[in-house]
């Protein structure tokens, strides 16, 4: 509804707050370096526009600020439980968190790295640990076999990498 009809005391439509991706119940909130680099530099944007939008309102709590308040709880609860996992130190060949994995199967050789559920991306090529990719995947090694069930039917696996970055 246009505003030129709203009574002056009627509020705007609250903001609606996306969440987070979940973080299943018991699980640790794992992360790589670049994620957590990337969750505080997420943090530092959002106090930039909570800011900008307390100077433009002149301190009035509005849908928008109360959506972004929201948002930096919830950010400020990731952060707080984030658990930082480095690199393995030595070259390893098994699938740990961190890991970039180069897999074949029925599709084609696929390049997948393994981050914390914050940071996962699947058109980046970053799944989230808890995904049931890596899920098969963890604990393997190179040359292992694995199955995994999709929608179409089980799908044969065969891990011909495994690389750390040490950034």
């Amino acid at each position: 509804m246009s505003k030129a009809f709203r009574r002056e005391d009627e509020t705007e439509d609250p903001a609606i707050v996306a969440p987070r991706a979940p973080l299943p119940e018991g699980v640790p909130n794992y992360v790589t370096a670049q994620g957590l680099i990337q969750l505080r530099e997420e943090l530092v944007q959002l106090d930039a526009e909570q800011e900008q939008i307390a100077r433009e309102r002149e301190g009035l709590v509005t849908p928008e600020s109360a959506a972004l308040a929201a948002r930096r709880a919830e950010l400020e609860h990731r952060i707080a439980s984030a658990q930082l996992v480095v690199a393995p130190a030595e070259e390893r060949d098994e699938v740990r968190f961190g890991a970039t994995v180069a897999i074949e199967g029925e599709a084609g050789m696929r390049r997948y790295t393994i981050v914390g559920v914050d940071e996962a991306d699947a058109a980046r090529g970053k799944i989230a640990f808890v995904s049931p990719l890596a899920r098969a995947l963890l604990g393997r090694s190179v040359g292992d076999v694995v199955r995994l069930r999709t929608p179409r039917g089980q799908e044969m696996l065969r891990i011909d990498s495994v690389d750390y970055d040490r950034a």
